[in-house]
Order: C-alpha cells, then sequence, then structure tokens
C-alpha cells in the first residue's frame, strides 16, 4: 500500500498521552507501520558517557503507530489522505479541502 504520511508531514496525535500535539515526521518505519514525530512519544534514555557524547539523560522520540496519527491541512485542522490521478500523476490530497497536498 502506498505511504499517506510522509518524512518532512506536519501531523497532529489522535490518542495517548500525547493527544494533540503536533510535530514534524522525522522518519516512517512502514514495514513496522510506524512513524516518528519530532516532540511527541519523547522518553529519557540515560546514556555512559564516551568519546562522541556527553553522556546523561538524553530525551528521544520514539515511534508512534500511523493509524494514531493525522496529516494536519492548510487550517491547521487534521484530515484524511487520499489518492487521485491528476493527469498522469499519482498525487496525495486532504480529504476535508480536496486540495493536493
Amino acid at each position: 500500500m502506498a505511504a499517506k504520511l510522509k518524512k518532512g508531514d506536519t501531523v497532529v496525535v489522535l490518542t495517548g498521552k500525547d493527544k494533540g500535539k503536533k510535530g514534524e515526521i522525522s522518519a516512517v518505519m512502514p514495514k513496522d507501520n510506524k512513524a516518528v514525530v519530532d516532540g511527541v512519544n519523547v522518553a529519557i534514555r540515560h546514556t555512559k558517557q564516551s568519546a562522541s557524547s556527553q553522556g546523561g539523560r538524553l530525551a528521544k522520540a520514539l515511534p508512534v503507530d500511523l493509524s494514531n496519527l493525522a496529516i494536519v491541512d492548510k487550517n491547521g485542522k487534521p484530515t484524511r489522505v487520499g489518492f487521485r490521478m491528476e493527469g498522469d500523476k499519482k498525487v496525495r490530497y486532504a480529504k476535508s479541502t480536496g486540495e493536493a497536498i
């Protein structure tokens, strides 16, 4: 199935402890059906000091299931994503407004 959400999309979290938070997708894992969103689902990881890192308590964004995310349209509202053909190109569009993403 084609990816409805892609890296760089601005999304809002629909359920869970971070419900309502907005962020940008930094990584998508289609096999796991998950995405990493900046500033959402953040956990503290305790890391040992090394030559490349100071170590300590570092915040790390963990993956969120794609079903719990919705793309934000130009009005700032969450919307579903659909596909349609414009000429000979397949484009994503916002179901609420009908505009191409």
